[in-house]
């Protein structure tokens, strides 16, 4: 199983043809999007698009930096060229310039004097093409890729472990305030009934009437919706995490189902022990997010 996957890795990777190497590295963190910059010898600009569409066959979310260099000798060599346009108007004014100052003009003497001059004879690099570039560097591109998603995959276990084991204590403190609730609900309701029963004193009311007040008061004060859905939420964050796909967005969308449902939980019930207990919730639930975000 190759996911969860971390947004953080580096990979290297070498292919050498003849005397020549093409190096790969990779690096990469999080970040909201795929998003791939790519530093590389002028010669590769035609390949970009190759580049990136082979790299995104094992990224699909995170800032990638892709660095590409090259060392020894390049297969393709050079050659020489002749500026001809250049080397006729050297000619003409060298003439020119005989003839005004009525000087002798001996071909083989005037050949090499115009030959010696900038640019008429010049080294031209030959470039290879752009499918033998590509087979050339595509190996190493592979490897850079691997060991990347080697660590990525490493590092994606870790974080895994660390947030079930977070979940864990999370999912706790939910079933300690769920083990509660009943208890809590009788002592606001007999909480409101002695209040009422003092503000009314006096006060001719039906007892029925009353006593329907104080369960529709006591009523807003149950949380069993809210710890169904944070159960069920806890359910899915570990579906999310065994799955082998990239889930990190849903993830972090969920843990604001999270925030939603414990801070509907803390407004209605506002005794100091589930008060301490709803800290404790956030308090693991911002830890998890922060491992989600880096989660890919």
């Amino acid at each position: 199983m190759s996911y969860p996957r971390s947004m953080t890795g580096f990979g290297r990777g070498d292919n050498e043809v003849a005397n020549h190497t093409w190096s790969v590295e990779i690096k990469s963190v999080n970040h909201r999007f795929f998003d791939i910059k790519i530093k590389m010898p002028r010669q590769l600009f035609a390949l970009e698009d190759r580049i990136k569409k082979e790299i995104s066959q094992s990224f699909s979310r995170g800032h990638v930096d892709v660095i590409i260099t090259s060392s020894g000798t390049m297969e393709a060599g050079s050659h020489l060229e002749v500026d001809h346009n250049l080397a006729s108007q050297y000619k003409k004014c060298l003439v020119e310039l005989s003839d005004h100052l009525d000087l002798a003009c001996e071909p083989t003497a005037l050949l090499k004097l115009i030959s010696s001059y900038p640019q008429v004879i010049r080294t031209i690099d030959d470039e290879a093409d752009a499918d033998t570039l590509w087979q050339q560097l595509q190996p190493a591109i592979a490897k850079a890729c691997a060991t990347s998603l080697a660590m990525r995959i490493q590092e994606g276990s870790n974080l895994k472990k660390d947030m079930l084991e977070r979940l864990d204590i999370f999912a706790a403190t939910v079933e300690a305030i769920k083990e509660k609730t009943p208890e809590l609900l009788a002592l606001r309701t007999s909480s409101l009934e002695e209040k009422l029963t003092k503000r009314l004193d006096g006060v001719d009311i039906d007892p029925a009437r009353l006593a329907q007040e104080v369960v529709i008061l006591a009523d807003k004060a149950d949380v069993t919706e809210e710890l169904v859905r944070l159960a069920s939420h806890i359910s899915q964050f570990r579906t999310f995490l065994e799955a082998d796909e990239a889930t990190g967005r849903r993830l972090d969308f969920l843990l604001q189902e999270f925030l939603r449902e414990i801070n509907t939980l803390a407004s209605k019930i506002s005794t100091s022990s589930v008060a301490h207990q709803t800290v404790e919730l956030k308090n693991e639930m911002e830890k998890i997010r922060e491992q989600v975000q880096n989660l890919e």
